[in-house]
């Protein structure tokens, strides 16, 4: 049995997210924030809230880090060990061109010059552990060749790949011919990402790859809080038991956020968007009622009549 980790997404899978999910449901061997990056020289607020080690405790957590330059990553880097943590992922697949077009995420595959430079920096840092998760390229898929080169040589506690580029976004079939092809490249623990949804394509990924270290899912478990727990105890969850989980998780993310966010409008938008992948799970008609409730007392009418 593979270890699942949950893939960050931004506006999703904030510190509320993660711990009101490993309290209730679990399954997974670790969660990774979202990316936090520099913004006008510092740190976002919102991304130090994120990642205070008070606001994750009980729950394995690594900071992701995305960056452009030598610069912005050794700052981060720093910043990130000042608050105590000792594993740092880097972020080189973000696909969103905000990012990407300025050199961030699978903006960086193309950049080797400066990889090369981070790669040394990594070197000089044994007290840290380093994770990585990546893309096939940004606008060339062949990208991946030279950074696994480089990754190779550097010390690693694993890599994760989405096998599409950055400027297919999440659009488009994997490649899983590139995927195979890296994964007999590349010389650290390799952790498949990309389009997991069922139970029967994590099996399936198990068995196509023996030597895979594990998976890491992002819109699956969101579609399907409970996938990783499934696959753990070896059973696909009833009907009944996924829209029990599911008003349980809302309910706690309700309350949560109800103390975090001002306003019902306000409220209403950030819980609203935690449903915006489960229509294959809760049908059509409930999804769409959800979806345009329109307010917070529509949409908390909407969560009562699931069934």
């Amino acid at each position: 049995m593979l270890p699942i980790h949950f893939a960050p997404l931004q506006g999703h899978t904030d510190d509320v997210y993660r711990r009101i999910h490993h309290q209730l449901i679990g399954g997974i061997e670790r969660y990774y924030t979202p990316f936090v990056r520099v913004e006008a020289g510092e740190i976002r607020s919102k991304d130090r809230r994120d990642i205070d080690p008070k606001n994750n405790t009980g729950v394995p957590v690594t900071p992701q880090i995305i960056f452009k330059s030598v610069k912005e990553f050794l700052f981060l880097v720093e910043e990130v060990e000042t608050l105590g943590y000792r594993a740092i992922d880097l972020n080189m697949g973000c696909p969103f061109p905000l990012q990407a077009r300025h050199g961030r995420g699978s903006g960086i595959l193309a950049q080797t010059d400066i990889v090369n430079d981070i790669v040394a920096i990594i070197k000089e840092r044994p007290q840290l552990t380093f994770s990585v998760k990546m893309r096939l390229g940004w606008q060339d898929a062949a990208e991946w060749v030279p950074i696994v080169e480089m990754l190779n040589d550097t010390p690693l506690a694993h890599i994760t790949l989405h096998p599409r580029t950055g400027t297919q976004g999440y659009k488009g079939a994997i490649d899983h011919d590139a995927f195979a092809r890296f994964y007999e490249a590349c010389c650290h623990p390799v952790f498949y990402n990309g389009d997991l949804t069922t139970l029967k394509q994590l099996h399936e990924m198990e068995e196509s790859y023996p030597r895979l270290a594990g998976l890491m899912v992002g819109r699956g478990l969101l579609a399907r809080p409970s996938l990783a727990k499934e696959y753990v105890e070896e059973r696909e969850w009833s009907h009944e038991e996924h829209i029990r989980t599911l008003r349980t998780l809302h309910a706690r993310l309700a309350e949560e956020y109800g103390g975090i966010v001002k306003g019902d409008t306000q409220l209403h938008g950030k819980l609203r968007t935690y449903w915006e992948y489960t229509e294959p799970i809760i049908g059509h008609k409930p999804y769409k009622k959800i979806m345009k409730s329109g307010n917070l007392r529509n949409y908390m009418n909407a969560i009562e009549e699931l069934r």
